[in-house]
């Protein structure tokens, strides 16, 4: 579409918007992920404050989460185990390339002071790409929720 936002017919022949062409990733099997419909599933569950899905050159996307301040509360184990069955259903819903790999909790809030979000409350991706490069590479693989240190 000329207005930059991406989308797709239904069955029903409707045309339905599904995110922003700038926001696009390709993954480093080649596949095109829309970040926006995902981060809206992930952020179905009063544990998730926001949510910024990354992707570009690597195998499987993969979300960096802010815990909402009730989730702060929460034992780390209950916390986690309810956050891996939320992200095991919600890849239940989604393409083979489009599956979220690991949740990366974040120990500091996106604010606007700290260049993470535009001031009008935008998550900077670019600008969490650069933050959490070093700590995306050295995740381990066989974990699907990963605490920032």
């Amino acid at each position: 579409m000329h207005t930059g936002d991406r989308s797709q017919l239904d069955e029903a022949g409707y045309l339905r918007i599904t995110g922003r062409v700038k926001d696009i990733f390709k993954t480093s099997k080649g596949k095109y992920v829309a970040p926006a419909p995902i981060e809206g599933k992930i952020a179905k569950t009063h544990w998730v404050e926001q949510v910024c899905l990354m992707g570009s050159n690597l195998d499987q996307p993969l979300a960096l989460v802010e815990l909402s301040p009730a989730a702060r509360q929460q034992p780390r184990e209950l916390l986690g185990q309810s956050l891996a069955e939320h992200l095991h259903a919600v890849n239940q819903r989604l393409e083979a390339h489009e599956r979220v790999s690991h949740f990366y909790l974040v120990s500091e809030a996106w604010t606007v002071d700290n260049g993470s979000m535009t001031p009008t409350m935008k998550i900077r991706r670019n600008v969490l790409e650069v933050r959490y490069a070093e700590a995306i590479a050295a995740m381990p693989g066989d974990a699907v929720i990963v605490w920032e240190r």
